[in-house]
């Protein structure tokens, strides 16, 4: 399928660089980000000519997206729970073992159009979109766009940290009642907040830990790396806890996306959404204690 779509800048106060004016300007790639990788592919042109993301963008010119697009597969049946739908977004509980997205067929990003129903508005996204990742092994609330324009919209309130994260993960240890995460990672300042909600002795690990982390970034296997970091792994990191005889396997990551609170861009609605906790943290825990205290 051929994508052809036509910008022409309107008047604007002063040039900009089409890295920072490309969000939006695309119904079929609403996203900045999306916009840039469309430019390092060669999909964009500037008066005729291909872009670059360093290019200034003055009134009156013409921005074009030509593309051939690969219709997704529309096979890909995945079970997951709907936490939340309108006809603008969605709320998913992401599966243990499976991509959000990628090259790969089996994607959660490929399952939307099946397991999401189809939104009638004007820009509506025939597949719709995730807007943020979460690792592999990571369960939890995945929040997805339905509609070019809420794309754009969460999109932003990710980039101005107006969707606030929280996340539950057991760890080995007993952290402080509360405590910081602050670090460096690749090169950039990462931060978080985390509670201690509950501990418990554990024969093998000498205590289980029940954290709540509230994500003040989002850098990629954040969490992960800063707790391994403070002493405190998380339960069945393989990849950054080294101690090869305290490794769990065949249960996978103990790190879940529990809460999503941001207000609805469409709608202004405030949403504070929670996704269950894979059965794995009720076995170590208990499920009323733990239903007590979350």
């Amino acid at each position: 399928m051929d994508v052809k779509e036509e910008h022409i800048v309107p008047q604007i106060p002063a040039p900009i660089r089409l890295s920072d004016y490309g969000g939006g300007i695309f119904v079929s790639i609403p996203s900045r980000k999306g916009v840039k990788k469309a430019i390092e592919k060669g999909w964009v042109l500037i008066n005729g000519e291909n872009a670059k993301t360093g290019d200034w963008v003055n009134e009156g010119d013409q921005i074009c997206l030509i593309r051939t697009v690969k219709n997704k597969p529309d096979n890909v049946r995945l079970k997951y729970p709907v936490v939340f739908e309108d006809e603008f977004l969605a709320i998913v509980n992401k599966p243990p073992g499976v991509l959000v997205s990628g090259n790969r067929k089996w994607t959660l990003e490929n399952s939307f159009s099946n397991t999401l129903r189809k939104s009638t508005q004007y820009d509506a996204l025939d597949y719709p979109e995730p807007i943020h990742r979460l690792d592999y092994p990571t369960t939890g609330a995945l929040l997805v766009g339905k509609t070019a324009s809420a794309v754009i919209a969460l999109n932003q309130l990710f980039a101005q940290r107006k969707i606030y994260k929280s996340y539950l993960a057991v760890c080995i240890g007993i952290p402080p009642s509360t405590f910081e995460l602050n670090s460096i990672i690749e090169g950039k300042s990462s931060f978080a907040m985390g509670e201690t909600i509950a501990s418990v002795p554990s024969p093998r690990f000498g205590n289980l830990s029940l954290l709540r982390l509230h994500l003040g970034t989002g850098r990629r296997h954040q969490l992960r790396i800063q707790l391994n970091e403070l002493g405190f792994p998380i339960l069945g990191d393989d990849k950054y806890f080294n101690d090869k005889d305290l490794i769990l396997r065949g249960k996978g990551l103990y790190l879940h996306s529990y809460k999503l609170h941001f207000n609805h861009p469409i709608k202004g609605l405030e949403l504070a959404l929670t996704a269950k906790a894979p059965r794995k943290f009720f076995s170590i825990f208990g499920a009323e204690f733990y239903h007590g205290r979350v």
